[in-house]
């Protein structure tokens, strides 16, 4: 039996739509890799597609910011505030955590970290009042701190950035350094190699 005529046929099931559209909403992700990635997972054991599901769900449960340098983390502070063999006098800030573990693989860096998840972007509405740029002031008033390392990314908003944090610190009396140009202009630290970000980190420059 044939089934009923429609004028408008749903060609996709709302399921197997639902996820294409939320695989769209990621970054990097269009609207044929979502659908490869769909049928993918309606293709592959149950086992896979429940593994996912319940690591986006740890992910979103469990995940939180450390109370000291906001890097990401599963306890109240992250694995590198608590390792007691760090450099507690000098403070790396990076953009994100991506730019942390980019640093993190030179292996050349000893210090702390403060993430300020995100960079001044005014065109975006992304202002001061919405990165860590008051919660690294706090810290460095209430913790030793000789050297803070601006690595924000060597862009139009980096710069702008690290230059707005600058002006905080002059008043504190804190040196402020900022990574070598080592590092392309207008390139971001997550895709930088090792060796040109350890070259940056061991040349990084008075500001």
């Amino acid at each position: 039996m044939r089934p009923a005529y429609s004028e408008r046929p749903q060609l996709v099931v709302e399921p197997v739509a639902r996820l294409i559209e939320e695989f769209s909403r990621l970054p990097g992700i269009g609207p044929k890799t979502a659908s490869r990635l769909t049928f993918f997972l309606l293709r592959a054991e149950p086992e896979l597609a429940h593994g996912l599901a319940q690591a986006l769900h740890d992910l979103k449960d469990q995940v939180r910011l450390c109370q000291r340098c906001f890097n990401i983390t599963v306890e109240e502070f992250c694995p590198i505030c608590l390792e007691p063999s760090r450099d507690q006098s000098v403070i790396c800030v990076v953009e994100e955590p991506l730019d942390l573990l980019a640093i993190e693989r030179t292996g050349a860096y000893r210090g702390l970290y403060h993430v300020l998840h995100g960079h001044i972007a005014p065109l975006d509405g992304v202002y001061r009042e919405h990165l860590k740029i008051d919660e690294l002031i706090a810290r460095l008033r209430t913790e030793a701190v000789d050297e803070v390392i601006l690595a924000t990314n060597p862009n139009t908003e980096g710069e702008a950035t690290a230059y707005l944090i600058l002006k905080d610190l002059v008043p504190l009396g804190v040196r402020a350094t900022r990574l070598a140009r080592g590092l392309p202009t207008g390139g971001d630290l997550e895709w930088a190699d090792i060796d040109t970000l350890g070259a940056a980190l061991e040349g990084r420059r008075e500001l």
